[in-house]
């Protein structure tokens, strides 16, 4: 029997995807190392965190109440957490630059153009997310609730209960604020267009309040507060679509032709 033939060209195909995967891992473990790294030192603050985290709701607090911890490891697991989520926080934009590095070859120059401010602008926008949360949006909640409860019932929150409170608050704010750039790409990728998006206009204000009672605790002021944010940055997504596409379009334009020349 003769010995089976191999196929030079598959083996060329499979290089390629080889290099990928590995490079892939390579940055996946890259970012995992960020995370660790950043972690370390915040872990040593981790009850300081903790502290200036549940202070919008501590403040509003009656004296002599303070929070609790209705698990034996709660005291321990809530700030360690907490640390945790920080230290992602905080290695985003390393995270974000991993990403950019392994797909930008792949890219056309003038999408290579528009990517970069997209991806600064992501990163800005969830943190500002985030911090709308917890010096705008946590003061009111948290008052509305401390206000409305019996007078005759003590409010004693737990530490573990609060913290899965705001970072679910944190995450849904941090996305939200994505929108124009979600926006921006639905556009630039064609799936729809400016025209179509103004004409739908009053259906998405309704998805907004709808979105904005489902992510919130049930009470009008945070829905409102995540409904019309969303909304105005549904706006500005549609502004910066009319702008930055256009533009793209030109410039894929004289891309083609300085090629053809």
């Amino acid at each position: 029997m003769s010995n089976a033939q191999h196929d030079p060209s598959s083996e060329a195909a499979a290089q390629p995807l080889i290099s990928h995967l590995v490079e892939l891992r390579d940055r996946l473990l890259r970012s995992l190392l960020i995370v660790l790294v950043l972690f370390l030192p915040l872990f040593y603050f981790a009850n300081d965190l903790y502290a200036y985290l549940s202070e919008p709701l501590t403040a509003l607090l009656p004296e002599g109440t303070s929070m609790i911890a209705t698990d034996v490891t709660s005291p321990f697991f809530a700030p360690f957490k907490l640390t945790l989520v920080l230290a992602i926080f905080a290695a985003i934009p390393f995270i974000l630059h991993q990403i950019w590095s392994f797909i930008a070859p792949g890219l056309y120059q003038h999408e290579k153009k528009i990517a970069i401010p997209l991806l600064i602008s992501s990163i800005f926008l969830f943190y500002a997310g985030v911090a709308f949360a917890y010096f705008v949006v946590f003061p009111l909640i948290f008052g509305f609730f401390t206000s409305t409860g019996p007078e005759n019932v003590a409010m004693m929150t737990d530490i573990s209960s609060y913290l899965n409170f705001v970072l679910k608050l944190f995450f849904a704010f941090g996305i939200v604020f994505e929108i124009p750039i979600a926006t921006l790409l639905l556009v630039w990728s064609g799936v729809t267009s400016v025209e179509s998006l103004k004409d739908k206009r009053a259906y998405i204000i309704v998805c907004c309040f709808v979105v904005g009672m489902l992510l919130t605790p049930p009470d009008v002021i945070s829905q409102t507060l995540l409904a019309l944010p969303m909304w105005l940055l549904f706006e500005s997504g549609i502004i910066l679509a009319g702008i930055f596409v256009r533009r793209g379009d030109d410039e894929y334009d004289d891309e083609e032709e300085s090629e053809q020349t």
